[in-house]
């Protein structure tokens, strides 16, 4: 099963490995409490970013002295504040994301549960809001380590189902969040609607990373002869001979599918990451997504 599958991925050691770990937003984000996030708003952080005058109350530890020397009036030295960050997990739980060994959702769900975890550590902001047709039932915000085992829960429960409606979905996942933060979306994007969605979350103000998960099956398809093929999301067949020329036409699509996204997203300002769903998981975090800063 899925869940079993899940725990036994993020061992002990591992999770002790991912604590090392944070999130890496690309700029300033407006969080709600303090944190070790670089936030917009401007206070008593470390990294200098303004001057304001003296009011009477204000905290006098913070006054330039250096400044007040010269010029004889008081000012105040402004920082970035860190808050912080919000993570929003956005895994396709459609059917087509149950094909494959291991199943794309499966590693899906390890992405997301090790992100999340790291986040947790943190005490980023972090929820879960599964999509297909429709928007599941999402985990509500959690932070810090206490909420760990109800997040291990929760992931453990997410199973495939129903057809894909990408954009319709994340078009109401958008419009409903009432923060910003970091989006990542994993997905094997078998639906013609994908660019409405990242653009909405876009839009939102997310900054988006999108994990692009494709099987071993997928990318090299072992079937030849003749074949009755079945969509595993809308029930319809189709009958083909599959034969060395097609699978090289196979090939060539692909490629401009995985091309097409990342495309895309590098127009759009978006992180963008080709997924086999066979990777290992340490390699994944510890290594591609520290390459690049999605984690640090």
């Amino acid at each position: 099963m899925m869940a079993a599958s899940n725990e036994e991925a993020l061992s002990p050691v591992f999770l002790r490995k991912l604590e090392r770990l944070s999130l890496s937003a690309k700029r300033p984000v407006a969080g709600q409490m303090k944190g070790d996030k670089r936030s917009t708003k401007k206070g008593t952080g470390i990294d200098f970013a303004d001057y304001r005058e003296y009011s009477p109350g204000d905290d006098l530890r913070y006054v330039d002295w250096n400044t007040a020397a010269r010029t004889d009036r008081l000012y105040l030295k402004l920082c970035i504040e860190e808050e912080d960050l919000y993570l929003a997990l956005l895994p396709d739980t459609s059917m087509s994301m149950g094909f494959g060994e291991p199943a794309k959702l499966t590693t899906a769900l390890r992405l997301a549960t090790a992100l999340g975890y790291i986040g947790l550590c943190n005490y980023d902001r972090v929820s879960v809001q599964p999509y297909a047709e429709i928007l599941g039932k999402p985990l509500p915000l959690q932070r810090g380590r206490s909420a760990v085992p109800a997040m291990f829960q929760y992931m453990r429960n997410i199973q495939p189902a129903g057809a894909t409606a990408f954009g319709h979905s994340l078009k109401r996942f958008a419009a409903a969040s009432r923060s910003r933060g970091m989006a990542v979306v994993l997905s094997d994007f078998m639906n013609d609607d994908w660019e409405t969605g990242l653009k909405a979350l876009a839009a939102r103000g997310f900054q988006v990373t999108v994990l692009h998960l494709l099987s071993q099956e997928e990318m090299q398809p072992a079937i030849r002869g003749d074949l009755k093929l079945i969509d595993c999301e809308t029930n319809s067949e189709r009958e083909l001979s599959v034969h060395p020329r097609l699978l090289e036409r196979y090939q060539q699509v692909l490629n401009t599918f995985c091309s097409d996204i990342q495309s895309f997203c590098s127009r759009y300002g978006m992180n963008y990451l080709f997924i086999p769903s066979h990777a290992p998981l340490e390699t994944l975090i510890l290594q591609t997504l520290r390459r690049t800063g999605l984690v640090q």
